[in-house]
């Protein structure tokens, strides 16, 4: 393990912003993370692990202790048959290279969610979901070092605490764990209609009768193509809003005046508006801000794409004037998804 100092940490985020970490380390060996806990607290320093900066945006004035870059790698199905595979993956894989590995060996459950940015390592901190699936619907274990009890530990799914795009990882643990692998259940089924909405239309509108994993992958892919820019080309986080969740009554008062509101109830007290259509609905949709050097993708306004912005100061302030207009016209407050770590 070598540890570098005062690296920039716009190379490790994909909105490309950011200043330096003081220390930074590459991570390819779960056993080497013990190792720099500890070289951290001796020298009482902050430490924290990422994976490929997906859904993270850095301070400018960057992250005063040692990040350890997850590059811990594996695929290993620890049982394959005619109908059932459970497979490690190392928390430094590229999830859709993951995903890709499934589905060519013919197996359903992650299709979905092809496409998606990031490491393996960090779908279960957010629960990572879309088109109907979440990483909870698989996930069989964590496998993570406990910096508090200073040891690896497995974790299983239902210890993990998932809610919509969140879990333990992210809430009261933050922090706690550095995840070093991640244990999946998929299945040698195809999978079964009805599909979530868009991926449903997709799938018509094409003529796809039959559904395997691939069929379901090449359709999700040729979706988010269409909507969403590749990171390594065009510098963005994905969608930087979430979906809010507010009172089913006040989202009946809105409905009023905004018939055509999309929404989806979620329990009896609770319903879920689209973000995109909030933005909207208030003039975000391709907006090239002069200002900021901000701008919000044409194809999807949930989407903030970093054109010629320098410091994060400017993308935080044009998120707030979305923000600040969202809430002004339908006193509804919108969360952003990646985290913020100043």
């Amino acid at each position: 393990m070598q540890i570098q100092e005062n690296v920039p940490l716009s190379q490790h985020s994909t909105m490309r912003l950011g200043g330096p970490a003081r220390y930074l380390a590459d991570i390819t060996d779960r056993f080497e993370i013990a190792e720099a806990v500890a070289w951290a607290e001796q020298h009482q320093l902050p430490v924290m692990m990422i994976g490929s900066g997906s859904n993270i945006i850095w301070g400018d004035g960057g992250f005063p202790g040692l990040v350890l870059v997850n590059k811990i790698m594996g695929f290993e199905p620890l049982q394959q048959d005619d109908a059932d595979m459970y497979v490690v993956v190392g928390a430094g894989e590229n999830w859709d290279e993951t995903v890709r590995k499934t589905v060519d060996l013919g197996y359903s459950g992650i299709e979905q969610l092809s496409l998606i940015p990031g490491t393996a390592g960090a779908t279960p901190i957010q629960n990572v979901g879309a088109y109907g699936r979440e990483i909870k619907d698989v996930l069989v274990t964590v496998e993570a070092y406990d910096t508090q009890a200073k040891q690896l530990v497995n974790l299983r799914a239902d210890e993990c605490k998932f809610g919509y795009r969140t879990s333990r990882f992210k809430a009261e643990d933050k922090s706690r764990f550095f995840i070093t692998s991640i244990t999946l259940h998929v299945t040698k089924t195809n999978p079964q209609p009805p599909f979530y909405p868009a991926l449903q239309s997709y799938l018509e509108t094409h003529g796809r009768t039959s559904y395997t994993p691939q069929v379901i992958r090449d359709a999700v892919i040729a979706i988010r193509s269409s909507k969403l820019p590749d990171p390594s080309q065009v510098a963005n986080n994905g969608s930087f809003f979430h979906n809010p969740i507010i009172p089913s009554d006040q989202a009946a008062q809105l409905l009023e005046t905004y018939p055509a509101m999309p929404h989806w109830a979620v329990d009896g007290e609770n319903t879920k508006l689209s973000a995109a259509w909030l933005l909207e609905q208030t003039g975000f949709k391709d907006v090239h801000d002069p200002e900021t050097g901000m701008a919000t993708w044409g194809k999807q306004p949930l989407v903030l794409v970093n054109e010629h912005a320098r410091k994060t100061a400017d993308l935080l302030q044009f998120k707030q004037k979305i923000v600040g207009a969202v809430q002004q016209k339908f006193n509804v407050t919108l969360v952003q998804e990646p985290e913020l770590i100043a």
